[in-house]
């Protein structure tokens, strides 16, 4: 805490496991069941697709990398809004922080908060005639959670993110299994090395979302050993989950095939199982996408209360809770503006 007139601080309560899940579920959101299509539209093989996820997943490792370093240096609540403080001062900072608070992680969670609701109706079978009421219920449901501490919001984080992992796992045991992809109708025409830039891009968006652990630095034990083990793992385990959707897509879709689709986990499953496997994988969606705005939630609470402490932010928000240790204030505050982006 850097606000002397506050006295209660973070509890260092999560291991390298609760990290490793932080580091996966920020990372896995609805980006491998959808971005491999456009991925696909970009390059001319299947060879070529695999090369650009694979590739990502070496500089994402890098870049993980790094800010292992950063928060081993700093292993404080606020990430990327402390590097930033230290580093150039605090008008850089404030900067960043009023950026992450106005559109970033407020504009993800509303966002990924409507994703959730869309999947979550599609799996049952339901039609919705206005999803937001239903995605502000999410984002308040989620706030109240982690309203009771790290652990509440880490284990809710813990279950997701294991759930999410075996829908992928499905999805690829079944692809690798079914497989049956067309032949190409025609030989690939090679990139042009200059496009492979512009195919990255994407990639690179789908493998986003490692920074969020350094946000909660300030709660995991012994950070300067467990922040490095959980992002290398924790990467490692999302560049193979990765590489293996794109070899399960094209397995049973072709690369042509995948270049059509507009859902490409859905239409894998559908050409396995019907659309009964299309309802399935909706529900590994409507997971993965609810892990994410947990993770939201987590990580850009702990930016604002620091800002609050460091007097550019209001400073109540800045407290913590006597009891639970979160920051609570700070916390209602990103829920409600997240509530008013997801409505409007």
């Amino acid at each position: 805490m850097n606000d002397a007139t506050n006295q209660v601080s973070y509890a260092r309560r999560l291991g390298v496991w609760d990290a490793t899940m932080v580091v996966v579920g920020g990372v896995i959101g609805s980006g491998i069941f959808l971005t491999p299509a456009a991925i696909a539209r970009q390059t001319g093989s299947g060879a070529e697709q695999l090369l650009a996820w694979g590739f990502g997943g070496v500089l994402a490792l890098i870049g993980a990398l790094c800010y292992a370093e950063l928060g081993a240096r700093r292993p404080n609540a606020g990430g990327g809004y402390v590097n930033l403080r230290e580093a150039f001062g605090l008008v850089v900072a404030f900067v960043y922080g009023w950026n992450m608070l106005v559109v970033n992680y407020s504009g993800s969670l509303a966002a990924v908060a409507t994703v959730f609701v869309q999947y979550a109706a599609a799996a049952i079978g339901v039609t919705l005639a206005d999803a937001r009421p239903y995605a502000v219920a999410t984002i308040v449901f989620l706030a109240g959670v982690n309203w009771f501490g790290i652990r509440a919001g880490s284990l809710t984080q813990n279950i997701l993110t294991v759930l999410k992992l075996a829908a992928i796992a499905a999805l690829i045991a079944i692809g690798l299994v079914a497989r049956g992809a067309p032949p190409p109708t025609a030989p690939p025409a090679p990139m042009n090395p200059l496009a492979f830039g512009s195919v990255l891009l994407p990639v690179l968006f789908a493998y986003g979302g490692w920074a969020y652990i350094n946000n909660i630095a300030g709660e995991i034990r012994e950070p300067q050993k467990s922040l490095p083990r959980a992002l290398f793992f924790g990467m490692l385990l999302v560049a193979t989950c990765y590489l293996l959707a794109n070899l399960a897509y094209l397995l049973v879709l072709g690369h042509e095939g995948l270049a059509a689709s507009r859902a490409p986990a859905a239409d894998l499953m559908r050409r396995v199982f019907g659309d009964a496997g299309a309802r399935v994988i909706a529900v590994g969606i409507a997971i993965s996408t609810l892990g994410f705005c947990n993770i939201s939630l987590i990580g850009a609470a702990r930016v604002f209360q620091a800002m609050g402490a460091d007097g550019v932010f209001f400073r109540v928000a800045g407290r913590l809770h006597p009891r639970w240790r979160t920051p609570n204030i700070a916390l209602l505050m990103l829920a409600g503006w997240g509530c008013v982006l997801a409505w409007t």
